[in-house]
């Protein structure tokens, strides 16, 4: 699908037009033109013609030449394990002891063969401990006046396990050209009459955004928008892999491919690419975007594992996974509400409400009485 956006514009001023279903045809807001359907379609067939010609990305493929899945003497010390209730793959250093699943919470981990997987090409190591880890969520569980008390005292802060999440970065170039409508507006005096002035402007920008390390979750596990909000890791601390960061923690092994992760790759290059452009466009009190074209050109993919650290925990039959970003400490995840202490703090408001109508009503009729 081509990226370009074929949007019907005025052709007096530009701005965006909009289908009147009274009068059946496409109307502008700014300046009042009115125009049928075939007048607009025979003014923009060519605008339409290139929409259809302009390709998304250039004929080529996304390099992924350098991926290896060579361990060489590394694979002899490497541990592989399968959860039989969720089906994740985890691969750690034969040293660490893996007793749960830190996407499932199921104790049942079974030994596998370490063979089959890729060798990442770069790992981001964990800045924040394990015990800062557990000092935060308590703090994070503190200013939540509605959880109920029973699963802040027995959720096993201490079962937080930090793994490490596979990620493809890619590298890229875009070309954008977008346009948008703009407006500035001043008002003067005439007379008796304040006269509002909106000018209108037809905007574009035009330019190359270089990409690099653009993020995409490799784990099927995560959910793509805890690992968005788990955004952004300082990419400058890569380090070339090392089986020497693997120890005390758990590495997923992935389970969506670099093909199959590009659409997304893509589709967050290209909104990119297009804030970038947005972000140039400056003195203007309205802006609206009216088209865009955007042109990848793919480049280097890479593999990597990320910090993660993950605590689930089970409550009232419900599952509840929290995570945060192993290098910055930033948190998301589900927190359940304590029906009680809701109703108990509505209840409690209401009656405070309550005697604070009751005794503005009674000075009203005091003051009535006794001052006429």
């Amino acid at each position: 699908m081509s990226t370009q956006i074929a949007e019907y514009k005025c052709p007096a001023c530009t701005a965006p037009l909009r289908y009147d279903e009274s009068s059946e045809k496409l109307e502008c807001e700014y300046c009042g033109g009115s125009f049928t359907l075939a007048e607009v379609e025979s003014l923009y067939a060519d605008q339409l013609e290139e929409a259809r010609a302009v390709p998304e990305t250039e004929e080529t493929d996304w390099d992924a030449s350098g991926l290896s899945g060579d361990w060489g003497e590394d694979a002899a010390g490497m541990r592989a394990y399968t959860c039989p209730s969720c089906g994740a793959e985890l691969i750690c250093e034969e040293t660490t002891a893996a007793t749960s699943c830190p996407y499932c919470g199921n104790n049942a981990i079974v030994p596998g063969q370490f063979a089959g997987t890729l060798k990442p090409d770069y790992v981001l190591p964990f800045r924040v401990t394990k015990e800062e880890a557990v000092q935060a969520l308590k703090r994070h569980y503190g200013k939540r006046i509605f959880l109920p008390k029973a699963f802040s005292d027995h959720n096993h802060l201490e079962e937080v396990q930090g793994i490490y999440v596979p990620f493809w970065l890619v590298d890229g170039e875009a070309d954008a050209d977008c346009a948008y409508h703009g407006t500035r507006s001043h008002t003067h005096r005439e007379g008796d009459y304040r006269v509002t002035v909106t000018e209108h402007f037809h905007v574009r920008r035009a330019g190359t955004v270089a990409f690099a390390r653009v993020p995409v979750d490799a784990s099927r596990k995560m959910q793509d928008a805890y690992m968005d909000a788990l955004e952004p890791f300082d990419f400058r601390e890569l380090k070339p892999f090392s089986t020497a960061y693997l120890p005390g923690f758990l590495a997923d092994k992935y389970d969506v491919s670099a093909e199959e992760s590009m659409g997304r790759a893509e589709g967050r290059c290209r909104n990119s690419a297009e804030g970038a452009m947005r972000a140039d466009v400056l003195g203007y009190q309205t802006l609206v975007s009216v088209g865009s074209r955007v042109r990848l050109r793919r480049g280097k993919v890479h593999y990597a594992l990320l910090p993660v650290w993950t605590l689930h925990t089970k409550w009232q039959g419900k599952d509840y996974l929290f995570m945060m970003n192993g290098q910055t400490g930033k948190m998301v995840g589900d927190l359940p509400i304590s029906q009680g202490k809701f109703w108990g703090m509505f209840a409690l408001l209401s009656v405070a409400l309550s005697l604070l109508w009751g005794w503005t009503g009674l000075g009203q009729w005091l003051a009535r009485l006794f001052l006429g």
